[in-house]
């Protein structure tokens, strides 16, 4: 390749190993379409008939080795090529058969003859109906139902592409995953639906081949007949026996391989288009499985160790197949012997002390702000080297809050507990669990959204996070699943979201003094003196910690720190009481909390109070008595009966009343109603419309 790189003035790595690979295919197809011009010695149709049965027995063990979609993503261009090597193959050896078919039964090679006498027994009827046989096998039953399949798969491919793309796209306003996640897996999902369509046509390959086999056995007796008798003289019996053997030699020699490709079709059930070529495509992927390449090796050994068969080329097709392989072996990791190491290390530092050392403050375990344990069947989620996506999916989790809030949440500490249930996992907030769900790693959790068209099998439950009616389903069941309208997730998903919704419910308590402290080290990069002059000479930080809190508390987002400081500067020095700093901070924050809620400039759809009940309301917040047990009984089987009027609407459910009753009525509903959004009429700008669609307390 280096002569032919200088030959063609080219550096010599332009012929490297990948490129090479990229050659394999026009290099491949060049060859097979030369077959069917050039003749070929009867030697080399013995290697090329004994490289096309080697051929399709690794394309069935590769198949039946494949886990999941894109593990075999070449498989309809190598039925492409093994087809076209079979014709071509078949094409070359009736030229042979015809020309030289007289001399006698081994004209066309070892490998055809051992075909039509060993495997039939030299009985040309036997044959004949040995081969049509195999041919209607092929044909008739699995070729059939191997693009039934396809055709069918197809068809669920494309009805499940809308949820699968609604999903991706959840997860990723979710924050669960990120825009070249969800780029890869929107690829995923089309190339999935695009490999049903490619299995659809491809075996229309192995039907047309089954066809074409059968003329040709035809056209090899009739053609022999003649040529045999009017041009060599033969007479009729013996034309008739020597052609027609070699046409069944010819022709089984051919289905059987076709016959063994046709079962790999019906065993792959994903084909997805990469980003390689064909050929590397079939370098990367053929030639890749060691044990594939023994197992093949060790089969086509015993072929040729088999009395009558060219054992020379089934052993020589063999030994290249073992040294592939060997070499493939060589170039592996050493896994085993590095664990082995790995292991002798871990136990030489766990060595026990010869005396036990006096206890000190490192012996002290401090309680983790945010932690997660998992049962011993959930710890393949949460280990890197398993390939587990959870740690990965929590990062995303804390960097979206960080955005969304404006403070960041405590690193997630997870730890496997053994006296937990398997599949359990535990969420808690300063060493107190705060959430509980169960998880299974190998299947998937169908969410009822409220609208599915019918029922799933499977074990009831409900999604963690918001409770919603759900089912654990099998892997199998997700396109069935997703047709049917349900929204099938995995159990990194639901754990995550899970995680995700207690962080947000969550998020004051998350919020210490150091966070606090590191959010005006961050505004003093660029406001030092906005930072310097308010904490701790006018406000203390315990003081805008509470406020903070309490921001967080109402879903209020503190991530404008610099408006929150320049408010707490102007009415710090007079106003010492938390509660009311926070109601000031909320008015100089009241067109980002009204665009939270009611995006854009539309007209805003809330509930009222009835001025008979708001008098009441501010008579009580004056004398200090606080509310009536019967009138607060009354508010609020009131107010969540407009707030099931609003959800019936599609509306916010978003209270508005007078600012002096907001902190009040926030504090009540709150804990009934965590739903409910109570605002002032102070907080809202004066450019939006409000419009009252149910009023608590009087008539609607």
């Amino acid at each position: 390749m280096n002569a032919i790189a200088s030959f063609l003035r080219l550096p010599p790595q332009s012929f490297s190993g990948g490129q090479m690979k990229g050659l394999a295919g026009p290099i491949l197809i060049i060859m097979i379409l030369s077959m069917m011009v050039l003749p070929l010695p009867a030697f080399l149709l013995d290697l090329l008939f004994t490289f096309n049965i080697a051929m399709s027995v690794m394309v069935l063990l590769v198949s039946m080795y494949t886990m999941k979609a894109l593990d075999f993503a070449a498989f309809p261009a190598v039925l492409l090529f093994s087809t076209l090597l079979r014709l071509s193959l078949n094409v070359a050896s009736t030229r042979v058969v015809l020309m030289n078919g007289h001399t006698g039964p081994d004209a066309a090679g070892k490998v055809i003859e051992a075909f039509g006498h060993f495997l039939v027994g030299g009985n040309f009827a036997v044959g004949v109906m040995v081969f049509i046989i195999l041919v209607l096998i092929n044909f008739m039953v699995i070729t059939k139902g191997a693009g039934r399949i396809a055709e069918v798969g197809a068809r669920f491919m494309l009805d499940a592409m809308p949820g699968k793309q609604m999903a991706i796209d959840a997860d990723l306003n979710a924050g669960l995953i990120g825009e070249d996640v969800a780029r890869k897996r929107r690829t995923e999902v089309a190339q999935e639906a695009d490999f049903y369509g490619s299995m659809d046509g491809a075996s229309k390959f192995v039907r047309g081949d089954a066809i074409a086999g059968l003329l040709i056995m035809v056209i090899n007796i009739i053609g022999g007949l003649v040529v045999g008798v009017v041009q060599h003289g033969l007479d009729f019996s013996t034309a008739g026996r020597t052609y027609t053997l070699l046409a069944i030699g010819d022709g089984l020699v051919a289905q059987i391989p076709a016959l063994v490709i046709s079962t790999a079709a019906g065993v792959i059930v994903s084909r997805v288009t990469t980003e390689e070529d064909v050929g590397r495509q079939l370098t990367g992927q053929l030639f890749s499985n060691p044990q594939v390449l023994f197992l093949t090796a060790a089969i086509i050994g015993l072929m040729g160790m088999i009395p009558g068969m060219p054992n020379l080329a089934f052993l020589l097709i063999a030994g290249g197949l073992l040294w592939v392989g060997r070499r493939l072996l060589l170039r592996a990791p050493q896994k085993a012997a590095a664990q082995a190491a790995a292991a002798q290390a871990a136990a030489a530092a766990a060595a026990p002390a010869s005396e036990a050392a006096e206890a000190s403050w490192d012996d002290v375990a401090l309680v983790d702000p945010l932690g997660m344990e998992v049962g011993y069947r959930l710890i393949p989620l949460v280990d890197q080297s398993q390939q587990g996506e959870l740690l990965g999916r929590i990062k995303s989790i804390r960097k979206k809050i960080a955005q969304e809030l404006g403070f960041l949440v405590p690193v997630v500490h997870i730890r496997d507990n053994l006296e937990i249930q398997p599949n359990t996992y535990i969420i808690s907030l300063k060493g107190v669990e705060i959430g509980r769900g169960e998880a299974y790693p190998n299947q998937w959790m169908a969410i009822n959204p409220g609208q599915v068209t019918g029922t799933l099998p499977g074990t009831p439950t409900r999604d963690p996070a918001f409770g919603l009616p759900a089912v654990w389903i099998d892997a199998g069941q997700r396109q069935q699943a997703q047709v049917l309208g349900y929204t099938v997730v995995d159990a990194c998903t639901v754990m995550a979201t899970h995680l995700n919704h207690l962080i947000q419910t969550h998020a004051a308590e998350l919020l210490g003094r150091q966070e606090v402290q590191q959010l005006l080290d961050q505004v003093g990069k660029t406001a030092p003196k906005l930072t310097e002059d308010l904490v701790p000479k006018v406000l203390s930080l315990s003081t805008l910690h509470k406020v903070l809190q309490n921001l967080l508390e109402e879903e209020v987002p503190i991530r404008d720190m610099r408006t929150i400081l320049d408010v707490m500067a102007e009415h710090a020095p007079t106003v010492k009481d938390a509660t009311e700093l926070t109601s000031i901070t909320r008015l100089a924050l009241g067109r980002a909390i009204v665009q939270q809620l009611f995006p854009g400039d539309a007209e805003m759809q809330v509930l009222g109070l009835d001025s008979t009940l708001d008098g009441m309301l501010q008579q009580a917040m004056t004398s200090n008595s606080g509310i009536e047990p019967g009138l607060a009984d009354n508010l609020l089987v009131q107010t969540q009966a407009a707030m099931a009027r609003q959800e019936q609407l599609g509306l916010a459910p978003v209270l508005v009343v007078q600012h002096p009753l907001r902190v009040l009525l926030s504090r009540f509903l709150r804990r009934s109603l965590p739903q409910l959004k109570v605002l002032s009429h102070a907080e809202i700008p004066d450019t939006r419309r409000i419009k009252i669609t149910a009023t608590i307390g009087g008539r609607v």
